[in-house]
């Protein structure tokens, strides 16, 4: 574990992998150092964001005393539910890079609980990891201009659902009408990290 300032009131923590990601989040959050006012993971780091007031070398050396314990089942968060129809352009790619038959891939996508290990790309975009490796596949060779909201995919290690048309590279495996990012609602942002997410054949 390495610590960093991040400007006055951001403290940058490096990790060696995404499983100490999730474990250090998940300490963080159940007992945040004082003056914590946010927490942003990510593949290999966390941010800790403090307020103005708050004594940044007291937090990283609260963060550095740390031995935060594997977390269990990816995750304790929220569960969410999410319909799948399995109809994705990648569907047939996806099964020939991994070895299964179409049905096996969504059996795979399905039969698994997926954690939010971080956010990012776009608003509500949630990087989803499991615990069943025969799903990891490389990204599409080229991406496509326009991918639709709802869709779902995998890329490297990680699932997703595009929760608004944009560009992309993931290899399309279905699409859902579950609506993923709404500013109206108190986050806006469903897929936040820490949660759990079960995929169900719609």
């Amino acid at each position: 574990m390495r610590t960093r300032p991040c400007g006055d009131t951001g403290l940058l923590v490096e990790l060696d992998s995404l499983d100490e990601v999730l474990a250090l989040h998940a300490d963080l959050a159940a007992d945040p150092p004082s003056g914590t006012v946010d927490l942003v993971p990510a593949a290999r780091t966390v941010l800790v964001r403090v307020a103005a007031a708050a004594d940044l070398a007291g937090v990283a050396a609260d963060v550095r005393a740390r031995a935060p314990e594997p977390v269990g089942e990816r995750g304790a968060g929220e569960v969410v539910e999410i319909a799948v129809t399995y109809d994705g352009d990648d569907l047939d790619e996806v099964a020939r890079h991994t070895g299964l038959t179409a049905d096996e891939v969504v059996a795979a996508h399905t039969g698994q609980t997926w954690t939010v290990a971080f956010a990012g790309f776009t608003p509500g975009f949630g990087y989803l990891v499991g615990s069943d490796d025969r799903l990891h596949v490389p990204r599409r060779e080229s991406s496509r201009t326009r991918v639709p909201a709802g869709a779902v995919g995998l890329a490297g290690e990680f699932s997703g659902v595009y929760p608004r048309e944009s560009p992309g590279g993931w290899q399309l495996i279905g699409r859902t009408d579950h609506v993923l990012w709404d500013l109206e609602r108190d986050p806006p942002a469903v897929l936040l990290p820490g949660t759990r997410v079960r995929f169900r054949v719609a």
